[in-house]
């Protein structure tokens, strides 16, 4: 087994968004399944480098780095095809909105702290939010494949995306608590 498995694991994910992307670009059932299983492809490997890192003991700064990241590219890039594609239109695009300014605010406020040398760890909600939300945008990416298998399929994505938003309030206000709270103990430290 290769020494960098998990940051390997990682690129490929991150290789995984242009080909996603393209699959928005023909028409039918099977660039819909393509998609859904670009997708799913891209969130077993998130799922397994970060298992493999801490199991293997291959943890490294570069993997802690370009994992957040291309999680958040990946949800990035679907979430703008599927609005390109009018899966999610009209007011479904809020939830999308929500769940990508969350997506820059938490990066924000990671890089931030990180100056600070502090560490918000991932809550377990914010596991079964991104949990939740890799579900909806899964549902949605079947696009009419998936209502052909699964009956309510864009529904079930819509409303998905709509709880997944909701949770995305709540642990964004949870991270932007945290970083006011360490900004205004900096301000309050004298000055060396």
């Amino acid at each position: 087994m290769p020494r960098n498995l998990p940051n390997i694991l990682t690129y490929g994910r991150i290789a995984l968004i242009p080909v996603l992307v393209v699959t928005f670009y023909f028409p039918g059932n099977f660039a819909d399944w393509l998609a859904l299983g670009i997708f799913v492809t891209a969130g077993v490997t998130d799922f397994f480098d970060g298992y493999l890192a801490r199991s293997m003991q291959q943890q490294s700064v570069l993997g802690a780095m370009l994992d957040p990241i291309a999680d958040k590219l990946l949800v990035g890039a679907a979430i703008v095809m599927l609005v390109y594609s009018r899966r999610i239109d009209g007011l479904t695009v809020l939830p999308a909105v929500i769940i990508l300014c969350r997506e820059f605010l938490v990066s924000g406020l990671r890089e931030f702290l990180a100056g600070l040398k502090v560490s918000v760890p991932v809550s377990r909600l914010a596991k079964w939010k991104t949990a939740g939300q890799m579900l909806a945008l899964g549902f949605l990416l079947a696009g009419d494949a998936g209502d052909r298998a699964v009956p309510f399929n864009h529904e079930i994505g819509i409303a998905g995306l709509w709880i997944a938003a909701i949770l995305t309030l709540y642990t964004g206000y949870d991270y932007l608590r945290a970083g006011l709270r360490h900004a205004s103990d900096t301000d309050r430290k004298p000055a060396e």
